[in-house]
């Protein structure tokens, strides 16, 4: 095995790289504004866009960047190393946008690969979280299309977005299913923006649908596909989850060292003290460790060799265990720089925060648990193997 970066692989880090130094600029003001201005986002899209990073999940001969799942992972572990979220600014359309029609693709995903709009996904709702199954919100067939009803929560960038892909129990018989919706549909309403414990680039709002007419052509994929469309997108999304937290990790332990090096108690720097130095170790045993495995498994959905649901599971366990490292690295640093630790003035603070919720989004570390046990009681311990060359 060749865990070396590919020459191809070692310019994409290095274009993320310097485009996650562009955008550390913005750090400051959006934890002070708790956002950006227009002007800034407009800076920010114009530099994405130049990097070549948006739209990183879409094929080529669609405008995107057409990177394989590893490549997207090196990707975000670079970013990954932004507070504020000022990742999410370089942008990766919905993995469920893949299934759009021709004339979908043209009136959403090209746009929204272009720089030209935005999308969000709908899916969450007051008594549908981790159990999506539960859904309230449904669609009832007209004479030319659908009528939504029913309410979502935290539907990130739902602020900056003008399109959103909401799930919704269709029919007489609630088939799952998704659909295209333009944000100033009539009936659509943001109801609350809640100020959540990190300081994120764009909000999570909640929304009402009331009598919400669409067209028959709305419909992204097949009727009753929904859970199928977006299982798919959760696989995909956790991985990156798993390489963000590990480049946040990083970042952190990076600062801590320093800190760690040039901080002075007791005439000595801090890091010649034998409980700091074991705290730096813990955090690179973390963060090593956890690289490894999504990079692993990011390269065994490309290889396209091991079914499924046996990568649903990997998938689970990348995101189960990077983002809990992250949590212990993160407060290990936050120890390591003292009071100033607590400073929201500190990339540490901010990161404290934010790593916070990659417990909880895309699954929470429960589902995850859940996942990986159903697979072993099922299937057995194939879920530990590698795949074999054929």
């Amino acid at each position: 095995m060749d865990f070396r970066l590919t020459p191809r692989q070692a310019d994409l880090k290095r274009t993320a790289r310097e485009l996650t130094e562009t955008l550390t600029a913005y750090e400051t003001d959006c934890e002070e504004n708790n956002g950006l201005t227009a002007q800034d986002h407009a800076a920010i899209r114009d530099a994405v866009l130049a990097s070549g990073l948006q739209a990183v999940n879409m094929p080529r001969e669609w405008g995107g960047a057409g990177l394989t799942i590893l490549e997207q992972a090196i990707v975000q572990e670079e970013l990954g190393q932004l507070t504020g979220a000022l990742w999410d600014t370089v942008w990766r359309p919905a993995n469920a946008l893949r299934f759009c029609t021709p004339a979908q693709r043209a009136r959403y995903l090209e746009p929204v690969i272009r720089g030209e709009r935005r999308d969000c996904y709908a899916v969450t709702e007051p008594g549908a979280g981790s159990d999506p199954q539960n859904l309230a919100t449904t669609a009832t067939r007209t004479a030319d299309g659908w009528t939504l009803n029913g309410e979502k929560w935290f539907v990130t960038v739902g602020d900056h977005a003008d399109f959103m892909i909401v799930l919704a129990a269709a029919g007489p018989d609630r088939e799952p299913t998704l659909f295209l919706v333009d944000k100033d549909t009539p009936g659509i309403e943001m109801t609350r923006v809640p100020r959540f414990m990190h300081t994120f680039v764009y909000e999570h709002p909640e929304f009402t649908f009331t009598e919400v007419h669409v067209p028959g052509d709305a419909v992204l994929g097949d009727v009753g596909k929904g859970y199928d469309i977006t299982r798919s997108w959760f696989t995909e999304e956790r991985l990156m989850i798993a390489a963000r937290t590990t480049g946040a990790a990083e970042r952190a332990l990076r600062l801590a060292r320093d800190w760690a090096v040039e901080r002075r108690q007791f005439g000595s720097p801090i890091a010649d003290f034998q409980l700091v130095q074991g705290m730096l170790a813990d955090c690179a045993v973390d963060i090593a460790v956890n690289r490894a495995y999504a990079h692993q498994v990011a390269w065994e959905v490309d290889e396209g060799t091991v079914d499924r649901k046996t990568l649903h599971a990997k998938a689970a366990i990348a995101k189960l265990a990077a983002s809990e490292a992250a949590g212990r690295v993160i407060d290990r640093c936050v120890q390591i720089f003292g009071g100033r630790g607590y400073d929201r003035s500190y990339p540490v603070e901010r990161l404290y925060r934010e790593l916070r919720v990659d417990r909880i989004w895309e699954g929470t570390s429960e589902i995850q648990r859940l996942i990986i046990a159903g697979e072993l009681v099922k299937r057995g311990t194939g879920v530990l193997q590698l795949p074999t060359a054929s």
